[in-house]
């Protein structure tokens, strides 16, 4: 079977790969830590936990297949590294986020309900 690339198109594709998911990483967790606790930003904050996770779902199951189909290091080994750090690490995540989220939308009820008394 030929490989679905190269060493060095691998190469790039985990430079790439991973510096993109290191900038994702920072601009989530700086508006995840500044935007929950608010409860603002909900829909852009979500959307920039899931779209990634999905996609890091998608390379993960196609470093599986490359896997099972044989393929070399070169191929699988990105696909499975960085689908399955942002797989486990947003997984992870987003519960966090929902709860952040339940505690700031407690709190604006409360605060409300306080200011009706």
């Amino acid at each position: 079977m030929d490989p679905w690339w190269s060493e060095q198109q691998a190469a790039w594709i985990g430079a790439v790969g991973g510096t993109a998911c290191g900038i994702l990483g920072g601009v989530l967790g700086t508006l995840g830590g500044i935007c929950a606790p608010r409860g603002k930003c909900k829909a852009l904050v979500y959307s920039l936990a899931i779209v990634p996770l999905a996609i890091s779902a998608i390379a993960l199951v196609a470093g599986i297949v490359a896997v099972a189909t044989g393929q070399p290091y070169a191929v699988w080994y990105p696909l499975i590294l960085l689908g399955g750090i942002l797989t486990v690490v947003l997984g992870g995540l987003l519960p966090v986020l929902r709860l952040r989220y339940r505690e700031a939308e407690t709190r604006r009820l409360e605060a409300e309900e306080l200011r009706r008394s």
